[in-house]
């Protein structure tokens, strides 16, 4: 079970592409501890995740409710909090290591790419404030992952935006294109010619044996050598979201939805409701018959539908434009680097054991 607390819809920021409803609202711990105590029910481990709005303006709720999990529940708990970095401290990170927290960091690469979206409220960038947040993060969670959004006027940009996270010291960097923008035919070729430019580094880093997990490529190499792993998304069934008011929704784009609520916290979850929205997702979608990638892309995202689409049966024309071009792309990084028997490449991808054994491997070095 992977449960999302949104623990405030308040942000500190005033991003341009957020698809969040920002308003005042705060969830209280009671809440928060009451829907881990529903949600996590006959469950063996779980995973939490602090989210917002901006979830380090709950700072203080984050640890209380960490620390009340680790108290209550004899579970096999991991935990994490996606921040867009402007309040990350170093008080913080202490604290957050001392009780096994993981740190996401949401950053759009080069600064000034960053600064076209990820702005306050009077329109002034943040990359200063998250390149020092960044430099922080690593220090203490190596492996933390970078998150990075692409939108038409930033996809020139984003080669470079990859590059540089690397080159500052990030080895997971996980990039989302934005399918809610507007791609006009310009703005796909210069996508294109992004992804053409980070195959090229793909290359060259697996050549350097460096570490790096570049998701866009990884996630998609692992659909061709590990068949039905980008099949479903579990929404509303190992997925759950809870709105500051306690509602519970099937994932974080679905939270204030109407026709989405799965129950209330203090109420439990309604068990029809959740089977209905999963099968419901997991139909073949029509537009999907007959398409070489059914079963390796991401097409049962139900975020990803609901956002682009309002519907779950549809999935948007311009995503399946651009599986078609970017797994090809990606199977043939796969096949030039297992023709030429890469050791890092065979072991990250064939190696069940090299999560493990990387980390071990760079703490003894």
């Amino acid at each position: 079970m992977h449960l999302t607390l949104h623990l405030t819809d308040r942000c500190n920021l005033a991003c341009r592409y957020c698809y969040a409803r920002h308003g005042t609202s705060d969830m209280p711990v009671e809440t928060a501890l009451r829907a881990i105590e529903e949600c996590t029910a006959g469950e063996t481990n779980a995973g939490i995740i602090f989210f917002g709005g901006e979830p380090l303006l709950r700072e203080e709720a984050i640890f209380e409710i960490l620390d009340e999990c680790e108290r209550r529940r004899p579970l096999a708990f991991h935990y994490k909090v996606t921040t867009n970095g402007t309040l990350l401290s170093p008080e913080f990170l202490s604290r957050a290591m001392e009780r096994r927290l993981h740190v996401a960091l949401s950053c759009d690469g080069l600064p000034a790419a960053h600064d076209r979206h990820r702005v306050r409220e009077d329109g002034t960038g943040t990359s200063a404030d998250v390149m020092r947040a960044l430099g922080l993060l690593l220090a203490c969670q190596p492996y933390a992952p970078v998150m990075m959004t692409v939108n038409p006027d930033t996809a020139a940009d984003y080669a470079e935006g990859v590059m540089d996270l690397c080159a500052r010291g990030a080895k997971y960097v996980v990039s989302t294109v934005n399918f809610q923008a507007d791609w006009d035919a310009a703005a796909r070729r210069r996508l294109w010619k992004a992804y053409r430019r980070l195959a090229e580094w793909y290359l060259e880093v697996y050549r350097r044996e460096e570490k790096i997990y570049f998701a866009a490529f990884d996630k998609r190499i692992a659909t061709r050598i590990w068949p039905g792993r980008g099949a479903s998304c579990q929404l509303g069934r190992r997925q759950i979201s809870v709105a500051p008011d306690g509602t519970y929704y099937p994932c974080v784009q679905f939270v204030g939805r109407t026709g989405y609520e799965l129950g209330r916290v203090g109420q439990g979850l309604d068990a029809a409701r959740r089977t209905c929205v999963f099968e419901r997702n997991e139909r073949a979608k029509p537009s999907c018959a007959w398409c070489a990638l059914e079963g390796r892309c991401n097409n049962r995202c139900g975020c990803l539908n609901i956002s682009t689409t309002e519907t779950l049966d549809a999935v948007p024309p311009f995503y399946c434009e651009h599986e078609r071009f970017l797994v090809p792309l990606v199977d043939g990084l796969a096949e030039r680097l297992y023709a030429e028997r890469n050791a890092l490449f065979l072991q990250r991808h064939y190696n069940p054991a090299f999560p493990i054994a990387s980390i071990l491997e760079d703490m003894l070095a």
